[in-house]
């Protein structure tokens, strides 16, 4: 595939996305920033929290990873988990969000816990939030500079400037109403470029329907279930429980996911959203295991070597396919990563805004004042932080950041829980400690699990034990009831 044809189709994209982004932004005040002024039609919100979760990651990560490390579909196992966890978001934590009529959903943990709870939640979520975002971001504009920038003798930097003022044009003034909107639009050219590759790819094979449904089934990449061994990192109980846990936890207390829903017009608009998309999700993400299969059988047939992240950029723009299918997986790969990149940087600017500088007692001029400033703040931090990620040229790094995004939502998950769940105050000002603290118990519990526990290794469910030691520590700090 030219750089011309990528720059082409990047364009024809970025051109509805900022066109979208203008014509939701009018007429957009603070709230309109912050939750879309709750006017979202419920159905729109649920298009697009299906493709929600969704990065430049997943995109290329999530069919790949079928022929990794004897994993196969079993991320359907996990897949599952979360339809759980949205139904606990929907039932659970979304009255309790919608009836305080909060802007940042950790504003709850101020009125339920204390000051020093508040800011905690902030910051574990902006430090996540900032390196989640533009790792993702970094992982695209590394391919759009092997595709475009270089052949063309451009700079890595001019990329990052480019890629950054694009999602900080559109939801510079919309804020999560353009976020919305362009979410939906990502989920529909996500969806379609999956099923038209799918297509082609068949084609090419000479499988019809049948054949193409026959030749996944029988592939050894098409087993879901793992029920035998309880250390294998991919047994259904233990992946199962992690989805649940790890959607209520990265979804329903991500300021950044929540927003959309929070757009809704109300509590049961906002869960009639939260059960649709995470229905559809399902499917969705089959379709991108499916299509995994088949990119491994016809790399197979080819004689190509690439596995992994690396096997659908090859097979989609430089095996021989039509045209059409590399145009597919630039539009799709640029429609997940600069739709996660948009909404990371809006949940990022109302977080900073509301919960680390406060907005109390400020007039609406000084607010609006505030927001853009940080938004511009947060676009520069992170572009900063993806040349930064560009200049050390190490895989490890993004490792490392992945390995660090989820050690953060545990103490979240274990505050919002204890909040919920108990009726009981704590002495705030240690619970900083505690959320510290028990991420490093998760690490020296991982580390040493297979000597500990015969042979046992944690995989994603280590967040449940990150949650239940930050409430057990948190059971430390409670005050006596007379000082309650």
């Amino acid at each position: 595939m030219t750089p011309v044809a990528v720059i082409i189709t990047c364009a024809a994209y970025f051109a509805v996305m900022l066109f979208l982004g203008w014509i939701s932004s009018r007429g957009t005040d603070n709230q309109g920033f912050f939750n879309g002024g709750r006017k979202a039609p419920w159905w729109i919100v649920a298009i697009a929290m299906i493709g929600m979760p969704m990065s430049g990651v997943t995109y290329v990560s999530v069919p790949g990873m079928v022929g990794v490390g004897g994993t196969a579909m079993g991320y359907m196992q996990m897949v599952l988990g979360f339809f759980v966890g949205y139904l606990v978001i929907a039932f659970v934590l979304t009255p309790v969000f919608f009836k305080m009529n909060m802007a940042s959903i950790y504003q709850y943990l101020d009125n339920r816990l204390g000051v020093s709870s508040h800011k905690t939640g902030a910051w574990f979520f902006f430090i996540s939030k900032i390196l989640g975002a533009a790792v993702r971001l970094y992982l695209v504009c590394v391919t759009l500079q092997l595709m475009v920038f270089t052949p063309l003798r451009l700079p890595f930097i001019l990329n990052v400037v480019i890629s950054m003022a694009i999602v900080l044009l559109y939801t510079f003034r919309g804020g999560v109403k353009s976020v919305i909107w362009n979410d939906t639009l990502k989920t529909v050219c996500m969806v379609v470029s999956i099923i038209l590759a799918m297509v082609f790819i068949a084609k090419d094979l000479g499988l019809d329907f049948k054949g193409m449904v026959a030749t996944i089934k029988g592939s050894e990449y098409s087993r879901i279930f793992f029920l035998d061994d309880v250390n294998h990192k991919e047994y259904f109980w233990k992946q199962f429980f992690a989805g649940v846990f790890i959607v209520i936890a990265m979804t329903g207390l991500d300021q950044d996911m929540m927003q959309r829903t929070m757009a809704s017009r109300n509590a049961k608009d906002s869960r009639k959203n939260l059960i649709t998309s995470g229905l559809m999700q399902i499917p969705v993400i089959f379709m991108f295991l499916c299509l995994g299969v088949l990119l491994y059988v016809f790399a197979a047939r080819r004689g190509i070597a690439e596995t992994g992240d690396t096997l659908f950029p090859a097979v989609a723009t430089g095996a021989g396919l039509p045209m059409i299918v590399g145009v597919l997986f630039v539009l799709g790969l640029v429609s997940c990563a600069f739709g996660a990149g948009g909404s990371a940087l809006t949940a990022l600017t109302t977080s900073f805004t509301v919960d680390i500088i406060g907005t109390k007692g400020k007039s609406e001029e000084n607010v609006a004042s505030t927001r853009k400033k940080v938004h511009l703040a947060m676009a520069v931090l992170m572009g900063l932080v993806i040349i930064a990620f560009y200049l050390l040229n190490t895989t490890s790094v993004i490792d490392a950041v992945y390995k660090l995004a989820s050690y953060t939502y545990g103490p979240i998950l274990g505050m919002f829980a204890f909040g919920i769940f108990t009726r009981r105050q704590v002495r705030d000002k240690w619970v900083p400690l505690v959320a510290v603290l028990a991420p490093v118990l998760c690490y020296i519990l991982q580390s040493n699990s297979e000597r500990w526990f015969g042979g046992y290794r944690f995989s994603y469910e280590l967040l449940i034990f990150n949650a239940l030691f930050t409430f057990i520590g948190l059971c430390l700090l409670i005050k006596p009831k007379k000082a309650n």
